[in-house]
């Protein structure tokens, strides 16, 4: 299956993950594959891959004393970026085998 739009979401993917920022890119890459994170950020970055709907205002406003509202912007994007693209790439595959 050709994916003609690949290069453009990687490029994206690798500016937000890698690119300068508020965050440090390897917490921004920790973020996205939901790996090896902080054990305050834990929580809110399990939810937004599995259920990112869930999100409260809470769950924002108990980590915005620690990481202020850049970094933690950065870390959430990042966190939904990583599982779009999970959920992406098991869609195109499920795609390819069918």
């Amino acid at each position: 299956m050709i994916d003609r739009h690949a290069e453009l979401r990687d490029k994206v993917l690798a500016q937000v993950l890698q690119g300068p920022g508020e965050s440090e890119p390897a917490l921004r890459q920790a973020a996205a594959g939901n790996a090896e994170l902080p054990e305050d950020l834990r929580q809110l970055i399990a939810k937004v891959h599995a259920h990112a709907y869930k999100v409260t205002d809470a769950d924002i406003a108990r980590l915005q004393s620690t990481y202020g509202d850049d970094k933690l912007f950065e870390i959430i994007v990042s966190a939904a970026l990583g599982a779009s693209r999970k959920r992406l790439m098991a869609g195109l595959d499920a795609l390819a085998q069918a």
